[in-house]
């Protein structure tokens, strides 16, 4: 896909990977629909995609709301008369163990709504998104499009993470399954599955703890939200990428 003039929808696109992202392809030339429920952090996402030469508009989303992902969607078209790609970036942290024991007792135990939270914004937000962004392409006739779910390396499984590992896998399964739908239309699916990237959650950890999960890592350094911009960019521009995932670790797996 030739980036130039082409919309992308970046949903979690107020900061961290999605800014980066926004940025990247707005590099490239594509026009960029920012969603997120953060307006300060969308303004200065906006005003980055405006200082590398492109266009942005600003929507706050609920991803996990299927009345406000319609009508967002809808502005989207509305507003740049077309939509060519989608990032699926939008995600929360809840972590905890299924049970937590201490002296042979249970102590604490996952709470349900963490589980139905994070399992909503990750996993139904991209589902939502894709399926409405994949219902215009394919009634605007466009001859290319799409869509890039971001996952985690935790899709396989990550100590703590039962709600976050669940969610990931299903994204996983879910781009699969996109990519057979919607090949025929011409519509790509793939994931990207980062490791450890700093973003402002790992900046805000103590640095003993930073440099023991840089440690863990076979290049031994954490990698940068850049890098997944990257992978992403090069996913629009091949246009025989479609139903796999691609992850982006430095080398180190679960």
């Amino acid at each position: 896909m030739e980036l130039n003039g082409k919309i992308v929808a970046i949903t979690g696109g107020g900061r961290g990977i999605g800014q980066a992202v926004a940025v990247g392809l707005a590099k490239k030339g594509a026009k960029i629909a920012i969603l997120d429920l953060d307006q300060d952090a969308m303004a200065t996402t906006k005003a980055l995609v405006e200082a590398a030469g492109s266009e942005a508009r600003v929507y706050q989303c609920n991803v996990a709301d299927e009345e406000r992902v319609e009508s967002t969607f809808n502005r989207i078209v509305a507003d740049f008369g077309s939509i060519e790609g989608l990032v699926n970036n939008a995600g929360i942290l809840r972590d905890a163990q299924l049970i937590k024991v201490k002296e042979g007792k249970v102590v604490k135990k996952m709470s349900a709504d963490h589980f139905d939270l994070v399992v909503d914004v990750h996993m139904k937000g991209a589902f939502l998104c894709a399926r409405e962004a994949a219902a215009h392409m394919v009634e605007l006739g466009v001859k290319e499009g799409c869509i890039v779910s971001m996952s985690s390396i935790a899709y396989r499984g990550n100590f703590g993470q039962t709600n976050y590992s669940a969610a990931k896998a299903g994204i996983v399964s879910m781009s699969r399954v996109w990519a057979k739908e919607l090949g025929p239309y011409n519509i790509r699916s793939m994931v990207v599955a980062p490791g450890t990237i700093e973003t402002e959650l790992l900046r805000s950890m103590p640095a003993d703890i930073l440099e023991g999960f840089a440690k863990m890592v076979p290049l031994r350094r954490i990698g940068a939200t850049e890098n997944i911009a990257q992978a992403v960019e090069s996913i629009f521009e091949n246009s025989y990428l479609s139903g796999d995932v691609m992850e982006i670790h430095g080398g180190f797996t679960i």
